[in-house]
């Protein structure tokens, strides 16, 4: 079980849009190096840095070496476990349903906008 130290630091670097977006660059290209995912970024690289500093101690990203360049990726296991620490089976099953009709409710309005 996730203690309740770990939830507060997930939740913290959960809680802000730099630091999400990177976790959304990472889920959809993973093994990045931190020059590039740098560049993605209107701030410093140092400014990078911090929020990987971050995410890395809340468990959300995994960094490997390779030569000089360090890889990143996306940890989604703490994540997970705050999931299973509120549900069970049976409401994850429904809670998922749920998600996938609200999802295509909101993709269904945005193609009304568009008409």
């Amino acid at each position: 079980m996730i203690s309740n130290e770990d939830m507060d630091q997930l939740f913290h670097a959960l809680s802000h849009k730099t630091r999400r977006e990177i976790l959304d660059i990472l889920r959809d290209a993973p093994g990045q190096p931190v020059g590039k995912l740098a560049a993605h970024f209107d701030t410093s690289r140092i400014a990078v840095m911090n929020h990987l500093s971050v995410l890395e101690s809340a468990g959300l990203i995994i960094s490997e070496r390779e030569g000089r360049t360090r890889r990143l990726y996306l940890n989604i296991v703490p994540i997970q476990m705050i999931y299973d620490r509120w549900t069970d089976a049976f409401s994850g099953h429904w809670a998922s349903k749920l998600t996938t009709i609200k999802y295509a409710a909101e993709q269904a309005a945005k193609r009304e906008e568009q008409k």
